[in-house]
């Protein structure tokens, strides 16, 4: 119009890309928000891990041999070995430790090529990728702290430590899945025995039904005969139908 001044028409229009701005970026945000949460239940709680109470067992064994006069680098014949014995206990303690750190490992090592790759499409949250940092840096320091007191223990061992530990773990789990078969098929064998034992009772339930079932039946036509019986005496002493009953004469017209 004339005489408008020109800022208004500035104005307005700085309003209204304001607001196309405004509502892009709440999209954005909405959407960012959906895939993270999306990302989220996808992994769950997968990323947290917790190290196993083997690893606290260990540190408290290593603290009692200390206090027994036992020494980092002590040799296993300068401790006095035998089943019971510093050294002994010991490295039956960091081996148990270290089999119990073996599903963290494996876990890591499943999960790591998978996380780096969603991380590098942008396909994973940031709080996704962190939690798997966190993960993993813990399992990796985990593993250096198992070398380091296998060194300790006895010289050279931290180089098979994780490998022997791997054989025990697999013999382990090997022994579990046949106790667990075992246990399967003892568990079906008790249950076709409990089968068969009920279908034993069960024929013999049924026999002793039908055998009641007959013997309620020839009850019921005793008594039925001895019903028929009776009607039939009680009939005969009231002298029976009067002759001529059924035979009617000419009726007579008055």
């Amino acid at each position: 119009m004339k005489g408008t001044d020109p800022a208004i028409f500035l104005f307005l229009g700085f309003l209204f890309v304001a607001g196309i701005w405004f509502f892009l970026y709440h999209r954005k945000q909405k959407s960012q928000a959906e895939s993270e949460s999306f990302f989220s239940e996808l992994d769950g709680e997968k990323f947290n891990l917790k190290l196993p109470a083997a690893v606290e067992e260990y540190y408290e064994v290593k603290a009692k041999v200390e206090e027994s006069g036992w020494e980092p680098g002590q040799a296993a014949e300068k401790s006095g070995e035998s089943a019971s014995g510093p050294h002994r206990l010991l490295a039956q303690a960091l081996m148990k430790r270290c089999i119990a750190d073996i599903p963290l490992v494996q876990h890591i090592q499943k999960e790591s090529a998978g996380m780096n790759k969603l991380y590098s499409h942008s396909m994973c949250s940031v709080n996704q990728w962190k939690a798997y940092q966190a993960a993993e840096a813990m399992v990796s320091a985990e593993v250096d702290e198992v070398r380091a007191e296998a060194d300790e223990i006895e010289p050279a061992w931290s180089q098979v430590v994780w490998r022997q530990a791997m054989q025990y773990h697999q013999m382990l789990k090997q022994r579990h899945e046949m106790e667990q078969k075992a246990m399967v098929a003892q568990a079906d064998k008790k249950k076709l025995e409990e089968d068969k034992v009920a279908a034993e009772k069960k024929k013999v339930d049924d026999e002793v039904a039908r055998v009641k079932a007959a013997e309620v039946a020839a009850q019921e036509l005793i008594k039925a005969e001895e019903r028929e019986k009776e009607s039939k005496k009680a009939f005969k002493e009231k002298g029976g139908m009067k002759k001529g009953f059924l035979q009617q004469g000419p009726v007579k017209k008055k």
